[in-house]
């Protein structure tokens, strides 16, 4: 469960959200941080319920893929399935960039190279892409040797992370010049529904990962230790944010703190503290970027190698190293094609537009995956409504709840995006490049699918059952 946690926890990344995702988010909703963060909690540990239902019934690496096909229809599991790799794999880019920027920016601070003379820039695309995607290599060779290896790295970085968060966030808190305010928590207050839609957005994007601990059930001894990974991770980020939200904001003032975006966090450590102190603040974002990739590329080749195993996507997904007993092959090529993503991004050339654009178009396609499989756990667990009314709560009524919630929010901000803009082009202010880019990552996985139907012949579209667990199975070498 231990090892679940650092997974999941890596893979939500914490500190890149704080240092990153509140600056973003509060360029949106003003000072209303944590009254964001707390309602966006709410459909998504409805969510959490219903991954855990289901994951205690059918443990499968591909979790919604398979949940989805054999509860709602094989075409929208198929459709989980793939959102949920296209959105990592761009998660992944935009991870690749935000590790360049804080080691460009420790470079700085560390004297190793000038900046203005070398004309260096932590907020170029270029320039930080090229370095994380060296990172990004590195953390994918790591993974390729199991998650038990990950796993214990990624703790390492994550003790060092939340002791230099919890420590500046305590500090910021009992230090901070700001007035403390209770309209901070209340989302009435945010100025208009479609800053609420998309703040809403912003913030689901930020717990987006908890699932990961879903995706390595098969490598637990018991599949209750993924749900229990899950839970945990997802409430402790909730603590996480709402005290970086408090804290900051008793620090900066809500144009300091969206003017900064990626450099965010970094700025928030120069102002309560000198050289070297103020460094740790960078440090720990680099290192939650770093264990951020390596956790993004576990869950992604766990899910291609689940449907790759179901003939949905071609068998090099479901090759399994002899040596390390993981799918090798397969996270090799997310750790290649994240890549390739990435010098894609170049199109945008500032790292805040490039952050801006992903989250949102991410942040959609979450929001419809985390929708689906919510609702395919209220028609599998419909019965408990005759038979057992408190069962039924958490298995049925909530999740419905929550998809609701979360496919009205992305209807909403999808209309509002469409119609916000005249024309196109790619910008992270262009609301046609907003709405287009989700809407190729859904549509691209209906083209894919009607190949593996009808051209690979998968028996995965008769029936939406994934293949059984235990063959083949992820194992180590060891078991």
């Amino acid at each position: 469960m231990v090892d679940g946690v650092a997974v999941a926890a890596s893979s939500t990344a914490a500190t890149t959200s704080i240092g990153i995702g509140l600056g973003v988010t509060a360029g949106v909703v003003g000072p209303h941080l944590p009254a964001i963060m707390l309602v966006a909690f709410l459909p998504v540990l409805a969510i959490a319920g219903a991954y855990a239902r289901l994951n205690r019934v059918e443990p499968n690496a591909g979790n919604g893929y398979v949940w989805v096909g054999r509860s709602l229809s094989p075409w929208l599991g198929f459709t989980v399935g793939w959102v949920n790799i296209v959105a990592s794999v761009a998660f992944l880019a935009y991870t690749t960039a935000v590790t360049g920027s804080a080691l460009l920016q420790l470079a700085s601070r560390a004297g190793l190279h000038r900046l203005g003379s070398l004309g260096l820039d932590p907020d170029s695309t270029a320039q930080t892409t090229a370095v994380g995607v060296v990172v990004l290599a590195t953390v994918t060779v790591t993974a390729v040797t199991g998650v038990r290896t990950a796993a214990r790295l990624q703790a390492g970085l994550l003790v060092f992370e939340y002791v230099v968060l919890l420590g500046f966030c305590g500090y910021g808190i009992v230090t901070g010049r700001r007035a403390f305010s209770l309209s901070w928590f209340d989302p009435f207050a945010i100025p208009s529904a479609t800053a609420l839609a998309q703040g809403l957005l912003l913030s689901v994007f930020c717990y987006w990962g908890f699932e990961a601990a879903f995706t390595v059930t098969e490598e637990v001894r018991d599949p209750r230790d993924a749900s229990r990974a899950g839970l945990i991770t997802l409430v402790t980020m909730l603590g996480l944010f709402l005290l970086g939200s408090v804290a900051f904001q008793r620090v900066l003032s809500p144009r300091e703190l969206a003017g900064h975006g990626a450099q965010g966090l970094a700025y928030y450590g120069d102002r309560l503290a000198g050289e070297p102190l103020a460094a740790l603040p960078l440090v720990a974002l680099m290192f939650s970027a770093v264990a951020s990739l390596q956790a993004g590329v576990i869950p992604t080749a766990r899910g291609a190698f689940a449907m790759s195993r179901d003939r949905t996507l071609g068998p090099v997904w479901s090759r399994i190293s002899a040596r390390y007993g993981t799918p090798a092959a397969g996270t090799l090529l997310i750790g290649a094609l994240a890549t390739v993503v990435a010098l894609l991004s170049l199109a945008i050339p500032r790292l805040a537009d490039l952050i801006m654009a992903t989250v949102n178009a991410v942040g959609i396609v979450v929001a419809f995956s985390y929708a689906l499989t919510a609702l395919a756990a209220a028609v599998r667990f419909r019965s408990l409504l005759r038979t057992d009314r408190r069962q039924a709560l958490r298995a049925v009524v909530l999740p419905g709840l929550g998809a609701l919630a979360l496919l009205g929010l992305g209807g909403y901000l999808g209309w509002s995006f469409g119609t916000s803009a005249d024309h196109f082009e790619i910008s992270a202010d262009n609301g046609w490049f907003l709405l287009l880019v989700p809407l190729v990552m859904i549509m691209s996985g209906l083209v894919v699918a009607g190949w593996a139907k009808w051209v690979r012949k998968s028996p995965y579209f008769r029936t939406g059952a994934g293949t059984d667990a235990d063959s083949p199975k992820l194992l180590t070498p060891s078991t």
